[in-house]
């Protein structure tokens, strides 16, 4: 066996992050050495480009090595990515945690002297979520796990129903055996993961709901010091949910919604099924139960037919819904979407958009961490010399502090896009 082992590239999302854990793992265990694995993205067209580009890139790195391909992108667009130069092998989402396919991959020679090894499956056809226990995430402080999969809404832009399939959720026993191996590892805060984590669920018996799945983690695994939610969709939250935001501490003050647009016509188009009316109602009754609760959001700039007064609007919406962490996304035309075939916007102007987002977007976050210099908090520290608030502001310390551990810490000043942050000696414990 060869000394090199696998190694995965990672493009996209955190629940590609999980996975390309998982995918590691199955690999190592199957006996796959010196292979490369690149987990693609298909979120946007930039997402695909930058996808093909890794993969060229990974096969003229290491022209000798395995070269396998999977994600989002790769199950899209099969044909194309395995028709690129030194591609072995094109593993589809639904299969790419089946030990048996890393099996399969492993006992084949490389070269593609038989061509490349297609192994997609008709992922609307997927029942299962996909899930592998996970016995670390490697030297981090925080780990992402998957808790759902897929998609049953069809946003009129967005392609990646046509890549994770369909809603499908892992069961509530399963999720939480995953965080008790994680916090046994010494992992001090959990993010729940999904495609569209507030469906978790809805496919399940009872249709339990997000909400009573956070309050099992919690009280099932009392070890477990922080509980975060990647992001979520601001029509499904739950009652239990917000509950649980007012009463438990261990779940932390950061949501990032999936609100996309502020005005009521252009969430139509989209196909949203929440209003701007929802979104300004939903963050005020978080917020009632959480006050020092912090926003982010997924916006996008230019969608089609989206006029100067629309984009107003979502602007507007920035400061009514109190957001601070902004992810901007100009908009990016999909063939065979719905919004391809609509009227589309100047692209001059959706740079111009998206710019004038992301600078109100640095203006918010600014903001946000100006109002915390004076004050104190608790932060985790992801490396000897930085960390995150529970509201998920980096914090550079004044001295080195254990990773994993985490410590209050007094915020002295803003530095660029970062809190600084004394912490006493007294409280430099190793976690």
């Amino acid at each position: 066996m060869s000394d090199r082992k696998t190694t995965v590239e990672t493009l996209g999302c955190r629940l590609n992050e999980y996975e390309s854990v998982a995918m590691s793992e199955i690999a190592d265990r199957q006996g796959l050495d010196d292979t490369i694995i690149v987990n693609t993205c298909a979120v946007t067209a930039e997402a695909v480009r930058k996808s093909r580009q890794a993969v060229r890139s990974a096969s003229r790195r290491n022209p000798n090595a395995r070269l396998v391909v999977t994600g989002c992108a790769a199950q899209i667009d099969a044909a194309g990515f395995a028709g690129l130069a030194g591609v072995d092998a094109l593993v589809g989402n639904g299969r790419k945690l089946d030990p048996e396919i890393w099996q399969r991959i492993a006992a084949r020679k490389t070269g593609n002297e038989d061509g490349t090894q297609v192994l997609v499956d008709d992922i609307m056809a997927a029942s299962h979520p996909s899930n592998h226990l996970i016995s670390s995430f490697g030297k981090r402080a925080r780990a992402h796990i998957q808790v759902q999969n897929g998609c049953d809404h069809r946003c009129t832009f967005c392609v990646i129903p046509f890549g994770r399939g369909n809603s499908r959720s892992v069961p509530a026993e399963d999720v939480i055996a995953q965080v008790r191996l994680l916090v046994d590892q010494g992992f001090s805060e959990i993010v729940l993961s999904g495609v569209d984590l507030t469906s978790w669920g809805n496919d399940l018996a009872g249709k339990p709901g997000l909400g009573n799945l956070v309050a099992r983690i919690l009280a099932e695994e009392p070890n477990l010091p922080r509980l975060r939610l990647s992001s979520i969709d601001v029509i499904e939250i739950d009652e239990k949910l917000v509950e649980l935001l007012g009463t438990e501490e261990r779940l932390m003050p950061h949501l990032h919604l999936s609100i996309q647009a502020g005005h009521n016509m252009i969430l139509k188009r989209m196909k949203r099924r929440h209003s701007r009316e929802d979104a300004v109602r939903v963050c005020g009754e978080i917020r009632d139960a959480r006050p020092e609760i912090a926003f982010g959001a997924d916006l996008i700039a230019g969608f089609p037919t989206e006029s100067d007064e629309m984009f107003e609007s979502t602007m507007g919406l920035v400061d009514e819904c109190g957001l601070t962490w902004l992810h901007v996304f100009p908009y990016s035309r999909r063939d065979g979407t719905p919004a391809a075939r609509m009227p589309q916007v100047d692209p001059v102007a959706i740079k111009r958009r998206a710019a004038r987002l992301r600078e109100l977007a640095r203006k918010r976050v600014l903001d946000h961490l100006s109002s915390r210099v004076g004050m104190s908090g608790n932060v985790l520290a992801e490396t000897p010399r930085s960390g995150r608030t529970e509201q998920f502001a980096e914090v550079v310390f004044d001295r080195d502090m254990a990773v994993g551990s985490i410590r209050r810490a007094e915020f002295t000043s803003v530095e660029g896009n970062r809190l600084v942050g004394r912490v006493a000696v007294s409280d430099r414990g190793n976690g």
